[in-house]
Formats: structure tokens, C-alpha cells, sequence
């Protein structure tokens, strides 16, 4: 910790400090309002996130708060179970998370196909858009995504209920505010994020006029909207219900979070993440959310690349963001009262949208061809359809078709060897996600200085999650200077990992 407060990196954390505050505060705000929740849950879990799981985190860039990627699922526990389960599933859900971060199952999130991974990103994405579009209006998202969808031309005809427009209109002044700032904005003031301007166009406009819009309500103090478990906790953490909802929001918290560790690994130089640690921090801070009555939190990419756009080199940007979003919300609950609902959904129907990565998609299709594209498509299709587990279920079981034509042959051997300051490492059989873990830890084990020789030339077969692994370590590693040499990758080989 001391390093925080050397004099140039202080100053650099402090000021990407400010850059993710602002990113942070509508997000927080919208997201529980996507969850179904008050919005000052989000802002307790970007506190929690960011001055608790900031100091514990095992990824030091990483900023984590409440995330997109669980509002749906958020949305249906208070939807079928009220909002007083959730505590009890958070609590439960933080425990798993310590518990397999002590145990160092950390890594084996990472064997989760990248494929499913972003199939469920982008089933999420659609079902914000399709929800937060009758926020637009001053509405409330129905009980599931079809409906949802299937509502929307209807709203549109609507358009007459004069109140209904005014909220469009704001809500699109949002949009066109965050994307224009986005593409236009000078590169002076580049860290200034598009949400924010969004957000304070569209609420100036609200007030200058006086228009009859929706606004966000929060309590005069923060510390009021802390909700404690009820009566009764143990036997609602023994209810098989609470349970099984527990172990879904511990399996998908915690894959998103290792899977932003890994991007945000992939974007600077310094310290690398443990994902073990990184996983018992996350539980900590999800027990703490359960009994504050708050929303789940997750590593978020958004915030964390901002944070490392905006030069941030200790995990002290982290903790002061989350003390900047407690300042502003004990001091200034009055000015968070005059932003528009419609102005939040703007937010998150731009952050949907991203979500739904067709690039990546591209991606699958043009280098491991058409299975994990399939695998794409089906857990984007189940989770609009289904729910979130069931989709992410149905991804992982056809990721596993993969296996079907290497069965008799999935073992993978690794022999290193030493000659000098060059080391190779021979890898031999198959390499799939089932020896992901084993294999990442081999080559994150490698020393950083001198060459090294990846020998895959008796490699017989690789998946596409290992490939992408793989990958990012070549990728990351000659990023940082490191010469790394593979040996024997020739045809649909080096098409792979090269």
C-alpha cells in the first residue's frame, strides 16, 4: 500500500479516481433500476465495491460494483421471491465465492468457453434493451424479455399520452448526448465519460423546463437505506430455493468477474491478477451486500477499462472512487433526486446494445469456425427465452461437443526445459478447457525474462477456449517485451494460436 501514496502514482490514482466516479454514479443508479430494486441499493454495492473489495481485490486495477450482467437475474428474484431474499441469497452466494477461492478453484472459471461467456453477455444486453425501453416511457419493464418485446410496437403507438413523449424525448436526448459526446468529444477532455454527459444534459433540460417526468428517489441518508436481513435468516438460508439461487448468482458473479480480471489484465503492464484472491475478495463483498440489502456486485469491464484508460497504477483509484460515491451521496441526495428515470434507461439501452457483441461473435466464426459460434447463438437464444441459468447451461453443454472427437485422447502434457536463459515448454495430446487451468498456470509460471519456446508441434488438438488463451498470454507477453518463439504451429495449428 505504500507505493499508493509515493507522490506521481498518487496523483494518477487520484485522478482516475474521479474518471471512475462518474462513469460509476448513473450506472449504479440504473442498473437497480434494471434489477427492479430502488437505486440507492446500486450506489451501496459501488461503495462496498470499491472501498472494501478495492482494498482485498487480487486484480488491483479492477473496479467491481453492481453489474449489468446480473440485473435480470436480480429483477426475477424480487419479481418471484420479494426483495427481502435477496439478502439471504447474496449472503450465501459471498460465502461460495470465499469458500472456492480458498479451496483455488479461481482459475477453473476461466475454462468456461469464451463463447458462452459472451452468448450470455449478449442474451443479457437484449433483455435490458427490451426492458429499459418501457422505462423509456415512463413505463415499467413487464415480467419477461418476450413480453417485453413483443410490447414495444406498442409503445411507439403510444407516442400520443403527451407525458409518455416528454420521457422519450428525454431519454433520447440521453442517448444522443452519451453517443455524440463519445464521437465528437475534443481529446482534451477525453476522460470525461458520455454517461455523464448524458445524464446532466438530459436532467438540465428536465429542470430548466419543469418537465412532468419520472425523477430517481432516493433517502435524505444513505445509512436509511441500509436494510438489514429479517427475522428468520437461517431458515431462509436453508430454504432449497434460496439456495439454488445462491449457487446461480456465485457461478455467474464470479465467471464474469475472472473473465474482466483477464481483459483488464490484458490492458496494462503491471501487477497480474490473482484469481483466487480476486475470487475471495468478490465473496466478501457480496456477504456484505447481502446484509446491507444491497445488489450483488461483479468485476465490471466498463468501469475498469476507465480506469485504466485514465492512468490509475494501484488499487488506491479503486478505494477512492468508492469513497467519492459515499461523499456525494451523503452530501448531495438532493441533486441524484433531479435526474430522470427515463434519462437512466437512455444508459443502459446504449450499454445493452454493446453487450451484444456481433464483433466477437465474427471472431468465433473466422478462427475456430462454426461450433462456438453455434454455442454463441444458442445461450443468446436461451437466456432471451428461457432465463439466465438455463441458457448459460445449455452454452456449456454444447462447448462440450468439442470433446466428442478427442475422447479417447484428452490427456495434455506439458515438459519444460531449460537451455540458458531460453525455456521451452513441449505441449503433447490435447489441450481443452478441461486442462485450461493447469495449463494457464504452466505458462503464467514461465519467467518473464528470456525467450520462450512453445513446442506444439505434437499438439494434436486445441479448443477454442484454450486457443484464446493462449493467445492473450502470446499477445500479453510480447506486449510487455517478452520474445516468445512457437515451434511446429503450421496449417489450422498456427491459424489458432498464432
Amino acid at each position: 500500500m505504500l507505493k499508493a501514496f509515493s507522490g506521481g502514482t498518487f496523483s494518477r490514482d487520484f485522478v482516475a479516481s474521479i474518471v471512475v466516479f462518474l462513469v460509476a454514479m448513473p450506472l449504479c443508479m440504473g442498473i437497480a433500476v434494471a434489477s427492479g430494486v430502488p437505486p440507492e441499493k446500486g450506489l451501496i454495492t459501488g461503495i462496498i465495491g470499491g472501498i472494501v473489495v478495492g482494498l482485498l481485490a487480487g486484480s488491483p486495477l479492477q473496479v467491481s460494483g453492481p453489474a449489468a450482467g446480473l440485473a435480470v437475474i436480480v429483477f426475477e428474484i424480487v419479481r418471484e421471491q420479494g426483495l427481502s431474499a435477496l439478502g439471504p441469497i447474496l449472503i450465501l452466494a459471498g460465502a461460495i465465492q470465499v469458500v472456492a477461492g480458498l479451496l483455488r478453484v479461481g482459475g477453473w472459471f476461466r475454462a468456461i468457453s469464451p463463447a458462452v461467456v459472451h452468448g450470455m453477455l449478449a442474451g443479457i444486453g437484449v433483455l435490458i434493451v427490451v426492458g429499459q425501453f418501457h422505462v423509456l416511457f415512463d413505463d415499467k419493464p413487464l415480467s419477461s424479455g418476450l413480453q417485453n418485446l413483443i410490447a414495444m410496437p406498442g409503445q411507439i403507438f403510444g407516442l400520443s399520452n403527451g407525458d409518455a413523449a416528454t420521457a422519450f424525448a428525454v431519454g433520447l436526448v440521453t442517448i444522443f448526448g452519451m453517443l455524440g459526446w463519445e464521437k465528437f468529444r475534443p481529446a482534451s477532455l477525453k476522460l470525461v465519460p458520455g454517461a455523464l454527459v448524458g445524464v446532466v444534459a438530459a436532467t438540465l433540460i428536465a429542470f430548466l423546463l419543469g418537465l412532468p417526468v419520472a425523477r430517481v428517489t432516493v433517502p435524505e441518508s444513505i445509512v436509511g437505506a441500509i436494510a438489514l436481513p429479517e427475522g428468520g435468516l437461517l431458515a431462509q438460508l436453508l430454504n432449497p430455493a434460496i439456495f439454488t439461487t445462491a449457487i446461480a448468482i456465485a457461478f455467474i458473479a464470479s465467471a464474469e468477474t475472472l473473465l474482466s480480471a483477464a481483459a483488464v489484465d490484458r490492458m496494462h503492464d503491471g501487477v497480474r491478477t490473482d484469481y483466487n484472491r480476486e475470487l475471495s475478495a468478490q465473496g466478501v463483498g457480496n456477504l456484505l451486500c447481502g446484509f446491507a440489502g444491497a445488489l450483488p456486485m461483479t468485476g465490471v469491464i466498463v468501469r475498469s477499462s476507465a480506469n485504466v484508460q485514465a492512468g490509475a497504477k494501484t488499487r488506491m483509484s479503486t478505494v477512492l472512487h468508492g469513497i467519492w460515491i459515499l461523499g456525494f451521496v451523503a452530501l448531495l441526495p438532493w441533486l441524484l433526486r433531479e435526474i430522470p428515470m427515463a434519462a437512466l434507461a437512455g444508459i443502459l439501452v446504449v450499454t445493452g446494445v454493446r453487450l451484444v457483441s456481433v464483433d466477437h461473435v465474427r471472431h468465433l466464426l473466422h478462427r475456430y469456425g462454426p461450433l462456438p459460434a453455434v454455442v454463441w447463438a444458442a445461450t443468446l437464444i436461451c437466456v432471451v427465452a428461457t432465463d439466465l441459468l438455463t441458457g448459460v447451461l445449455v452454452g456449456i453443454g454444447l462447448s462440450m461437443l468439442e470433446l466428442v472427437p478427442h475422447l479417447s485422447r484428452l490427456r495434455l502434457r506439458m515438459e519444460e526445459e531449460s537451455r540458458g536463459d531460453a525455456h521451452e515448454v513441449a505441449l503433447r495430446g490435447s489441450a481443452t478447457f478441461l486442462n485450461l487451468p493447469k495449463l494457464s498456470a504452466k505458462l503464467d509460471s514461465l519467467p518473464t525474462a528470456g525467450l520462450v519456446i512453445l513446442n506444439v508441434e505434437r499438439l494434436g488438438h486445441i479448443d477454442h477456449t484454450c486457443a484464446e488463451m493462449v493467445r492473450e498470454w502470446v499477445d500479453r507477453r510480447r506486449g510487455a517485451g517478452s520474445p516468445v518463439e512457437l515451434f511446429g504451429a503450421t496449417g489450422r495449428m498456427r491459424q489458432l494460436v498464432a
